[in-house]
C-alpha cells in the first residue's frame, strides 16, 4: 500500500477543507437586523445563512475525519477492511482514505 500517496492525498483535503471552513464561517455570520435589504431578501439571505451552516457542520465533519484518519495511518491494521480483513483497494483509499471497509462489505451494509 502506499501509504505516502494517501497522506498527500490527505494534506490537500485537509487544506481544501481549512480553506471551506474558514469561507463557510466568513458567509454564515449573523445578519444585522439594521441592514435595509428588504423582508424577501433577508427571508433568502436567513435561508441561504441556514444551507450554508449545513455545509460548514459537513465540512467540519469531514475535516475531523481527516486528522483521524492522518493520526491512524501508520496502524497495522490501516487499508485493511474491518469485516473480511481483506486489503481495501487503494483508489478507494485515495477517494475515501476514511473508509474501513472494502466496496463489497460497504455496500452489504458495513
Amino acid at each position: 500500500m502506499d501509504k505516502q500517496a494517501i497522506k498527500k492525498q490527505l494534506d490537500k483535503e485537509i487544506e481544501r477543507l481549512q480553506k471551506q471552513i474558514e469561507n463557510y464561517k466568513a458567509l454564515t455570520k449573523p445578519i444585522a437586523p439594521e441592514n435595509a435589504i428588504g423582508r424577501v431578501s433577508r427571508m433568502d439571505a436567513i435561508n441561504n445563512k441556514s444551507v450554508l451552516e449545513n455545509a460548514l457542520r459537513k465540512a467540519e465533519q469531514r475535516y475531523n475525519a481527516m486528522l483521524k484518519v492522518y493520526d491512524r495511518i501508520n496502524d497495522k491494521d490501516f487499508g485493511i477492511c474491518a469485516k473480511c480483513h481483506d486489503k481495501i483497494p487503494l483508489q478507494r483509499l485515495m477517494i475515501m482514505p476514511e473508509s474501513r471497509f472494502c466496496v463489497k462489505c460497504a455496500e452489504n451494509g458495513f
